[in-house]
């Protein structure tokens, strides 16, 4: 059974019936029937054409909930005659799709649900356990987001800066329950690669793919975060990251930089760095210059901090920092490393304590005031 097939074939199947009459709401359900059919019926039975048999299935469902719908009899009467399952018209059927559950009237968090929905083809089942919510209200978020889209029209390509954004959100979602919602980033950002070129999005998939690399050493048997001067890089996935260096590279040469671009850059320095001491930091602060003046990201300036103190000595990097909102996330963490790199042991740890109550995740939360309990055992001998 090819689960991955089913998913790659969603947005055309949900496109084919758009074009035949149905609105985006009704025919994303249908396919979502479809595809559980499938799941069902396809181990034993896999049909010549996949997409065909779903296109067949996914319209039978759409009309079935026409004719039980009173309210819509002039529709079913319109569309009775069932058109044959050939192939597509004209048009990116993917590419409409990502546009559309991107829309700027869209919250961030629905249009990570919908794109999970109607472009990746899970499950609401799926990601509800992915975002450890109950599957009635993933339910109902997925539903108020495809009323909103519902009578969106793509008279033009639309911004795909919206769209990195939501596939981003997919990306650093990460792994819970039984969908790698990481993985599934970079499946769609490979799969809207190829349906448009655009630098930014070749920045992008080379950003996942360089992050994704460390994956594997970035927790240790137990579980623990393990930072990234710390990894063991043999563990370090090598062909991810020749794969994204090669594509960020590409990208780079069009002359047309973007903020994914920059920060697959810094990434590709790090995985470059054959131990954290041979990292270039200098160039580092450099590609956050870029990054500063592309964004003026508070969140690349706290970084780009990082950089300093590690490129100039952690009192340049605490000078970078005292200008920044010490509301921003992670700034408590970054001042304390700072502070320990500068000799001051005892504020470090006060400041670790500090960060590790405000910490949003548990992994980071035990970093954290493990940091806190090192430096306060060594103030104490």
């Amino acid at each position: 059974m090819d689960e991955a097939l089913l998913r790659t074939l969603t947005p055309t199947v949900i496109c084919i019936l758009v074009r035949r009459g149905a609105d985006f709401a009704a025919a994303e359900d249908a396919v979502q029937e479809a595809l559980v059919e499938g799941l069902r019926v396809w181990p034993d039975d896999l049909p010549r054409d996949p997409r065909g048999w779903l296109v067949t299935v996914a319209w039978r469902r759409f009309l079935d909930a026409a004719r039980a719908d009173s309210s819509r009899r002039r529709r079913e009467e319109r569309l009775q005659d069932e058109p044959a399952p050939g192939p597509a018209q004209g048009g990116d059927d993917a590419l409409e799709l990502y546009f559309r559950c991107a829309h700027p009237s869209l919250t961030p968090g629905s249009a990570v649900a919908l794109t999970l929905r109607a472009v990746g083809g899970l499950t609401t089942r799926q990601i509800a356990q992915a975002y450890l919510v109950p599957e009635a209200t993933m339910a109902q978020r997925i539903s108020r987001a495809k009323r909103t889209v519902s009578g969106v029209r793509f008279d033009q390509l639309g911004d795909v800066g919206t769209v990195l954004r939501v596939l981003y959100l997919v990306f650093n979602e990460g792994y819970s329950g039984d969908v790698d919602l990481a993985s599934e980033a970079i499946r769609l950002t490979r799969q809207l690669a190829a349906s448009i070129d655009h630098e930014e999005v070749a920045g992008l998939l080379a950003l996942m793919l360089l992050h994704h690399a460390r994956r594997p050493a970035r927790t240790d048997g137990g579980g623990r975060l393990v930072p990234l001067a710390e990894q063991d890089r043999s563990r370090w996935d090598t062909d991810l990251i020749a794969e994204g260096v090669d594509v960020v590279q590409t990208a780079l040469a069009c002359d047309r930089l973007g903020e994914y671009q920059a920060q697959a850059a810094i990434a590709a320095l790090h995985a470059d760095a054959p131990t954290a001491d041979e990292t270039d930091w200098v160039q580092i602060v450099e590609w956050y210059d870029e990054l500063v003046r592309l964004t003026d990201s508070p969140v690349a300036r706290l970084n780009r901090a990082v950089a300093v103190g590690e490129a100039d000595g952690p009192r340049a990097g605490l000078a970078a920092l005292e200008p920044l909102d010490p509301a921003l996330p992670r700034h408590t963490a970054v001042a304390a490393y700072l502070h320990e790199r500068d000799g001051d042991p005892a504020t470090a740890a006060r400041l670790y304590a500090e960060a590790a109550r405000a910490a949003s995740s548990l992994q980071e939360r035990d970093h954290l005031t493990r940091q806190a309990a090192r430096l306060n055992a060594l103030l104490r001998d």
